[in-house]
């Protein structure tokens, strides 16, 4: 029999990467063979942030596909985003499964996929491949999509995805509260984009109808009722770096480890780490509120600034922060943050409430405070502050804006009212439970393999 070979595809974007990458890692340790896919713009990203790593380590093959090429009309980068994920993607990958069975004797006999790439699954089914679809974001974003039928049944929103106004919902009486306002096909672009987003997503439920698998990012103690609504999602979470480097996996920036020295310097329990993800922007007047918030907390403090955080990067702190802090702060353009919430010294987690980071501050038993910026953040959010009781939310002012003085009050809070921590380390025990053998996420994982392999 042959060995089994499975062609990853993530969504082009450093939240999907990840977690793919995660688990990708954990299959090769079971003798199964991977190609990773990545479009050439974010395989180079990822590859100069490996620096003199091994592209190929632990088995896991980097290949990449080419990009589209630049429109030179008037269409949105985002517009062209979508246009080449949707339709040049498609013909780049069938054409690399089919270099792959020409001239490898490992042919692909599985194709894993990321959820929103339905057009993966209709590839295999017409290659004869077996197929298996992955979520890097909460189930309860998974049933969200499933339930689009019964949304427009309900009136919540039209046919073309927009909502008929901006309410609180519930997919059932135990799934947290969403808001309308947040749905991910609604809340970034044009109403052009909007469609398209919609439309995809209508494609994309048709396509995953013919999935073997829908695998996730999640355990059942995290979300008992999303997954009760769709026994077919296996959670398999949460994944963790497990590569034999005991390094984070599938990052587009070159993590700064000097930090850990740093954290090892420190009080346990007294670090205030804050990192706002890939996409997460700030204006000046934002960025230089949390910087003064940051000050005025008179705490240790790790702060993860990307170059592109805001747009004056040159002159974005307040004048003469950087050397007030000094002693006390470090700011670093990217971190090793599932070794940095592992660390002792950390106290809390000022987060965007991106799935990855929850579910690696969850996994380490580290208390929130909740700053979503957009679409499926703020359910996180919900998770983390009413369903889990890990964490605590910030409140904008009469000019949208997060003060200083609420980001103080705040993490005096939270880290004032020892419930939040002991939630924490409780909600971690579970969580890790599962991933221990015998867990609902090791069995499920444990019987993937073996379907892979049969």
């Amino acid at each position: 029999m042959r060995n089994p070979h499975v062609l990853v595809v993530p969504y082009p974007a450093q939240g999907h990467v990840i977690p793919l990458m995660k688990l990708s890692q954990s299959l090769v340790k079971h003798g199964i063979r991977i190609t990773f896919v990545n479009t050439e713009h974010n395989h180079k990203r990822l590859l100069n942030s490996m620096a003199t790593k091994d592209a190929r380590r632990d088995q896991v093959s980097l290949v990449s596909i080419p990009d589209r090429p630049i429109s030179k009309d008037n269409t949105s980068k985002l517009e062209q985003h979508i246009e080449e994920v949707t339709w040049f993607m498609p013909e780049k990958v069938k054409e690399l499964i089919e270099q792959i069975s020409a001239s490898d004797s490992d042919k692909i006999t599985c194709v894993l996929a990321d959820n929103l790439l339905g057009w993966a699954m209709d590839i295999a089914v017409e290659k004869g491949i077996k197929r298996a679809a992955f979520s890097p974001a909460a189930a309860t974003l998974v049933v969200l999509g499933s339930s689009i039928p019964k949304l427009i049944d309900e009136g919540i929103i039209d046919n073309d995805g927009t909502p008929t106004k901006k309410q609180m919902f519930q997919l059932t009486p135990t799934i947290a509260a969403m808001n309308t306002a947040h749905f991910g096909w609604t809340c970034v672009g044009n109403k052009k984009v909007h469609k398209t987003l919609f439309g995809n997503m209508v494609r994309n439920n048709i396509s995953m109808e013919q999935t073997d698998w829908v695998l996730c990012n999640s355990s059942y103690s995290l979300e008992p009722a999303a997954l009760d609504m769709d026994p077919k999602i296996r959670p398999v979470g949460p994944l963790l770096a497990s590569n034999r480097f005991g390094d984070s996996a599938g990052n587009f920036w070159p993590e700064d480890s000097s930090c850990l020295k740093w954290l090892d310097q420190q009080q346990p329990q007294s670090v205030i780490y804050v990192a706002f993800g890939s996409t997460t922007i700030f204006d000046q007047t934002q960025f230089q509120e949390v910087a003064m918030g940051l000050e005025l907390c008179n705490r240790p403090f790790l702060w993860v600034v990307r170059l592109d955080t805001t747009d004056k990067m040159t002159d974005a702190y307040p004048a003469g922060f950087q050397d007030r802090v000094a002693a006390c702060g470090l700011i670093v353009s990217w971190a090793p943050q599932q070794k940095v919430l592992g660390h002792p010294s950390v106290a809390c987690f000022v987060s965007h409430c991106g799935w990855n980071s929850a579910m690696e501050g969850v996994s380490n038993g580290i208390p929130f405070l909740c700053w979503p910026y957009f679409a499926d953040q703020f359910h996180n959010k919900s998770y983390i502050c009413d369903v889990w009781k890990v964490g605590l939310g910030l409140n904008r002012d009469e000019s949208a804006i997060i003060t200083r003085d609420e980001i103080k009050t705040k993490v005096e809070e939270l880290l004032e009212n020892e419930l939040y921590k002991t939630n924490a380390l409780n909600l971690k025990e579970k969580v890790m439970n599962s991933i221990k053998e015998g867990g609902e996420s090791y069995c499920n994982f444990k019987n993937f393999v073996e379907w892979v392999k049969s």
